[in-house]
């Protein structure tokens, strides 16, 4: 007992790390294969996400779904908690019945997802095949990140976690690129092109090695045979999730991943609705039409003459994929949850950038605060976990961490799109303003999703760009996200009171350890 209390509490205390470039040095392959997949897993996820309140609010004219903000706010609600929920239960799985068995098994299930939205381009469609693909992720997580956990060691363990979320945001960032040319085509040919990209993970899992598996089917086999007696794995991860350490982690870290679900899915809708990237396409190409590269590179309309909702969120792929592991180096001189909090204070203040006002680089210099925030945040909490877990429960307590996401997500989803959808959409504001032209509120109501603010046009004969400016000053659009990073402050807050607490406790523990 005295031994797991000594290495709890070293799991805890800060472990001196090796510099950025060694660091890199000692990874194994194994840890380069799973980032592969993660890389491509993401790929085809991001591809979905990154469009998923566009397609779901675009007018079904355009082969949307016609969508309300609380329809689809239900969809990625659900969506996302379910994501959030299964790893809760399937990182002990992971763990006993192997990783690689998982990871397999989650590929098949997503590419079942995919090819469901695909199929049926309905509410329900949708919905089930985000439920389909969300128990995929769900399976899919665990094993990646057991994986990672176990190549990765103390004086590694910041670098390995950044590189990591890297290899994520690599996969972010081509996922919308991709995702962006193909839905100017159809929206369906995003669903089956992420289908056959997740595909390629069973090519990668031909050269995946567990690490460890020798040990934990020399655990299996005593088990089996009645040398070794194995604890009830409802009983086991109920008894470790309920740490206080663990509980508090769970409560606090959903106000990070709350603002990290805003971002991803009101920022498409706040930036399609709200923001002119006309003028940032001008200021480096003038009256000239960009290259088919740049074209793509920046998530541009077909003619080159804006960048998409997607483009813009992009920047924030492209930041991490860049500077995300000198970002990891230089955090590896914080401590874990003083880190997490620096990147939530980020986070927040990029919010009151983005609501501040809807000019094009303002929201470009807003995404890069944000940025910054989520390197200094998230890679770190994944290091924390894996740090503090067990050898034999790595998968698990990983497992444990998407618990936040599933939380914040609940939260996003519901009151993220709630209040964006009745206070700050286009479509909604629009409405407003054609009743207050004239239009009954019947005839309002009756206009499809997605087309109110043709209308309004059509009604005032005033430009769309004109139009578009008049309705943000007057209906006080970027209020909403004010709101939101108040909730990102209070979250930044009790992180550093949480590392406070731990760290003090483990210093208490370890004093306790050697009086002993």
């Amino acid at each position: 007992m005295a031994q797991e209390q000594d290495i709890r509490t070293n799991s805890v205390k800060d472990v001196e790390q090796l510099g950025t470039f060694a660091a890199i040095a000692s990874l194994s392959y194994v840890f380069w294969i799973c980032g592969g997949m993660e890389m491509v897993e993401r790929l085809a996820f991001y591809g979905v996400r990154s469009l998923a309140g566009l397609y779901g609010t675009d007018s079904v004219k355009n082969g949307g779904l016609g969508l309300t903000g609380a329809e689809i706010g239900t969809i990625l609600s659900v969506w996302y908690f379910i994501q959030g929920m299964i790893p809760v239960f399937t990182g002990g799985l992971s763990d006993r019945l192997g990783y690689k068995e998982t990871i397999a098994a989650s590929t098949v299930v997503k590419i079942l997802g995919y090819l469901i939205m695909a199929w049926f381009a309905s509410f329900w469609g949708f919905f089930l095949g985000a439920i389909v693909l969300a128990i995929g992720t769900g399976i899919f997580k665990p094993g990646i990140q057991g994986t990672i956990a176990k190549a990765a060691n103390r004086k590694n363990s910041a670098v390995a976690w950044g590189i990591f979320y890297q290899t994520v945001n690599i996969g972010g960032f081509l996922g919308p690129v991709m995702a962006g040319y193909l839905r100017q085509t159809s929206w369906d040919n995003v669903f089956y092109a992420c289908a056959l990209i997740i595909s390629l993970n069973f090519l990668l899992l031909l050269t995946y090695r567990e690490v460890d598996k020798d040990d934990r089917l020399a655990r299996r086999e005593k088990i089996k045979f009645g040398e070794m007696t194995e604890e009830n794995l409802v009983v086991a991860s109920w008894r470790e999730f309920t740490k206080p350490t663990m509980l508090w982690f769970m409560v606090l870290f959903s106000g990070w991943w709350f603002m990290m679900l805003l971002y991803w899915d009101l920022g498409p809708l706040y930036f399609r609705d709200w923001v002119d990237t006309s003028v940032l396409v001008q200021t480096f190409w003038g009256d000239s039409t960009p290259g088919a590269f740049a074209r793509g590179f920046w998530v541009m309309d077909l003619e080159g003459t804006r960048i998409m909702p997607e483009g813009l969120i992009n920047i924030n792929s492209i930041m991490i994929m860049l500077f995300c592991f000198l970002i990891a180096g230089m955090s590896a001189r914080l401590r874990a949850a003083n880190s997490m909090a620096i990147g939530t204070v980020f986070a927040a203040g990029a919010f009151l950038i983005i609501g501040g006002v809807n000019a094009a680089w303002l929201m470009v210099f807003g995404v890069v605060i944000f940025s910054i925030g989520e390197m200094l945040a998230s890679p770190k909490s994944l290091e924390f976990l894996g740090n503090i877990a067990p050898e034999d429960k790595k998968a698990m307590y990983l497992g444990f961490y998407n618990l936040p996401f599933a939380l914040g997500a609940l939260f996003e989803g519901f009151i993220g799109q709630f209040f964006y959808g009745k206070y700050a959409a286009k479509d909604t504001v629009a409405r407003t303003a054609l009743e207050e032209a004239g239009m009954s509120a019947e005839d309002a109501a009756a206009v499809p999703v997605g087309e109110a603010f043709e209308r309004l046009v059509a009604l005032t004969g005033q430009s769309p760009e004109v139009l578009t400016n008049q309705l943000y000053a007057s209906y006080s659009i970027g209020d909403v996200f004010y709101g939101f990073a108040v909730i990102g402050f209070m979250a930044a807050a009790g992180l550093y009171a949480y590392g406070r607490w731990t760290y003090k406790n483990a210093e208490k523990s370890a004093a306790q350890a050697e009086a002993a």
